[in-house]
């Protein structure tokens, strides 16, 4: 009975030891949502590559070290100069992916996800935009910025293919310039607007010249019409019928009649 306590006793203690080992040496490894595993053999990384789920290990030799794969948003800052040498301050945002394929190269001859975007992502961002701003003057930046942003993402797209990065958004938050660009623009949209104002002024004069212009030539056409009426229709028998025309239908305070000679409508006391 003794020996069997002892048995008993002993299986006991090994089974413990047995289960602290286990846990301790942990020959599970569980890849989460959006990671990839890097196997490494006794600290050399592998071209095994885990996948999502739960996986087996070789105690001590074996260790798995986790690389996102899923889209992450990188934004930076940079200072950069135009093509007319303007200061351009700007903010930028990036996502991006790592190849999934590619994970056990990038964490062999790179690092890990930081490690690839303070090595790789901030150091490409920063050379492409000063290339491609140095194209451009101050000016073209602001009304060219769409197409200034697409040919950024089409350079970093190829620049960044080569080390597993896969770029999935480019854009320009914001730039600046500098201060004292900054108010050469704001007094040229002063003075645009000054001149703006003096044409529409001048534009207001010349109109109001031709339509004096116009209504003096009518005037002048319609005294050449009159004076043409007179003659055709003889004088006396014109200057008569103007005469009735502005006669207020009073009657004559003393005499009124035709003159014999002229035919005119004669008034008077």
């Amino acid at each position: 009975m003794e020996n069997n306590e002892i048995a008993m006793v002993k299986f006991g203690i090994f089974a413990v030891v047995v289960l602290v080992l286990f846990l301790i040496l942990n020959p599970f490894v569980q890849v989460n949502r959006g990671q990839r595993g890097v196997v490494m053999n006794w600290g050399a990384v592998s071209d095994k590559v885990l996948g999502e789920g739960l996986h087996w290990r070789m105690p001590i030799q074996q260790s798995v070290h986790m690389m996102n794969v899923q889209e992450v948003k990188y934004t930076t800052k940079s200072v950069s100069y135009s093509k007319d040498t303007q200061t351009v301050d700007t903010e930028v945002a990036f996502n991006y992916v790592l190849d999934s394929s590619r994970v056990d190269k990038i964490y062999q001859g790179i690092g890990d996800n930081k490690t690839v975007e303070t090595v790789i992502i901030d150091p490409a961002i920063q050379e492409t935009q000063k290339q491609v701003f140095a194209k451009y003057t101050a000016q073209e930046l602001l009304d060219r910025r769409a197409e200034i942003s697409n040919l950024i993402n089409t350079e970093l797209t190829l620049r960044l293919q080569e080390k597993g990065v896969i770029l999935k958004s480019f854009s320009i938050l914001d730039f600046s310039f500098s201060d004292t660009y900054e108010a050469a623009v704001d007094q040229k949209q002063v003075e645009s607007q000054n001149l703006l104002t003096q044409k529409t002024i001048t534009a207001q004069i010349e109109e109001k010249k031709k339509q004096t212009i116009m209504a003096a030539e009518a005037e002048a056409e319609k005294i050449r019409i009159q004076a043409q009426a007179i003659t055709q229709q003889g004088g006396a028998e014109y200057v008569n019928l103007q005469r009735i025309q502005k006669w207020n239908g009073q009657g004559c305070t003393s005499y009124c009649g035709l003159e014999a000679s002229t035919g005119l409508l004669i008034t008077g006391k």
